[in-house]
């Protein structure tokens, strides 16, 4: 192709994605842009796997815990985020690449987003205490009398999606679906993008999510979320729900011993790696997956035709 746009990298935790960008970064006078919801956090350095500060002097990053964890960001912030540091980037003449694991910031990103006004907070505070208070079933039989059509496409049992259907139809008066209907255009069109996925052996994946949490712990995780604990912030928060970070709040808590939560945590960031390379297969088929240790060959490949 012409000299693309962007090159974007995705792939599951663990699966050697900063590193592919960092290599090529330096090598193409390229910039990181951060695309993975819980490394936008300030306060989750560590257990999140961000850069390090070592890493972010080689070349140029963006949109790296620059949130506070007691906000509540979201996709359609991100792209507001994204869509300036592209224009920063683009004037800087280097070379953007975007990099995470997260799905939905791909998506957005390539393919646009529904323009949703933000939730009220006394809305959202309302539907989460009735979810907490009567349960998914009860909130799920509500959406489905104001708003049908949502409700048919969701699972009756889906607590984060049916609750935001609901807050979306009682704040706006307006589906959910319609919503979606009419949204923000891309921020990068996918022809002028490279689109790489990383393929890594599942059992591989494991054994490095499993050392990589070792080596979190070691690097100060644990000190992390005791800070995080101290600021007694809303447990729905979604840095509060970053991967390991329930589970050692449990034991600093005195809950669970750390060997639990730590044999807790990994087996959750395994899951998620699973489901994170199912969603981009179904959600995003046009996407070329490669091989981990291939990746950045892959990628050379593809800029120079």
């Amino acid at each position: 192709m012409s000299k693309p746009d962007a090159i974007l990298i995705a792939g599951p935790t663990a699966s050697g994605k900063s590193a592919v960008a960092l290599a090529l970064a330096e090598e193409l006078g390229g910039t990181i842009i951060n695309a993975d919801s819980m490394q936008v956090y300030r306060d989750l350095r560590v257990i999140t796997a961000r850069p390090t500060a070592a890493e972010e002097l080689r070349v140029p990053h963006m949109l790296y815990g620059h949130v506070d964890a007691a906000e509540n960001y979201s996709v359609g912030r991100w792209c507001v985020d994204v869509s300036a540091a592209l224009d920063e980037v683009k004037r800087s003449e280097r070379l953007p690449i975007i990099v995470g694991g997260t799905g939905l910031y791909f998506k957005a990103l390539t393919r646009g987003l529904s323009a949703i006004p933000p939730i009220p907070s006394q809305i959202r505070a309302n539907v989460r205490e009735r979810l907490e208070a009567d349960g998914t079933a009860a909130l799920y039989a509500e959406l489905r009398n104001r708003d049908p059509t949502s409700a048919q496409r969701l699972m009756p049992n889906d607590r984060a999606r049916v609750s935001r259907a609901l807050e979306v139809i009682l704040a706006t008066g307006r589906s959910l679906t319609d919503w979606h209907r009419d949204g923000m255009k891309p921020v990068l069109e996918p022809d002028r993008a490279v689109k790489t996925f990383l393929d890594v052996d599942r059992a591989v994946l494991y054994r490095r999510i499993d050392a990589r949490f070792e080596a979190m712990l070691a690097a100060g995780a644990l000190d992390e979320v005791r800070a995080l604990n101290r600021r007694g912030l809303d447990p729905a928060l979604p840095a509060m729900k970053a991967h390991g970070v329930p589970w050692l709040i449990r034991h600093v808590r005195g809950e669970i011993d750390l060997a639990a939560a730590a044999a807790e945590a990994k087996r959750d960031t395994r899951r998620y790696s699973k489901r994170q390379a199912t969603w981009f297969r179904n959600q995003l088929p046009d996407w070329t997956w490669v091989a981990g240790e291939s990746a950045a060959d892959a990628i050379r490949r593809a800029l120079a035709r």
